[in-house]
């Protein structure tokens, strides 16, 4: 799988889950989620169906039940939505995307050390 199919906010939702727990059937996300949304159960089960018809979970039949797990890595759908993300917002131009969020959003000493450091990294790869 090259290219993932678009997962909205809600499955993202539901993904997390899975990623954290590794595997999770649909009462377990269910349950999980109870606290921080309120779906309706039906709900969740839809967002497992549709994560399964996008090749994104798998489905194993256990019992009565299914197991849910990620058949991709969080990492990939992240490198996937801030290709998108940067695409739509910036036009493709990542040094843009990173003006910004230096002059505008709330950064520490130790983070703008971490920028730099892999800043510094990526102009030594570039020589």
């Amino acid at each position: 799988m090259d290219k993932l199919t678009q997962i909205s906010d809600a499955e993202w939702v539901v993904m997390e889950v899975l990623w954290q727990s590794g595997s999770s059937t649909a009462a377990d996300v269910i349950a999980h989620l109870a606290d921080v949304k309120s779906w309706n159960h039906r709900t969740v089960r839809s967002l497992l169906t549709r994560l399964v018809d996008k090749g994104v979970l798998t489905a194993k039949a256990a019992g009565h039940r299914y197991v849910y797990r990620p058949a991709v890595r969080r990492e990939k759908c992240v490198r996937q939505e801030s290709q998108s993300f940067l695409e739509k917002v910036f036009a493709g131009n990542a040094a843009e995307l990173l003006v910004h969020f230096v002059r505008h959003a709330d950064i520490t000493p130790q983070e703008i050390e971490r920028l730099r450091k892999q800043l510094e990294e990526k102009l030594s790869e570039s020589n």
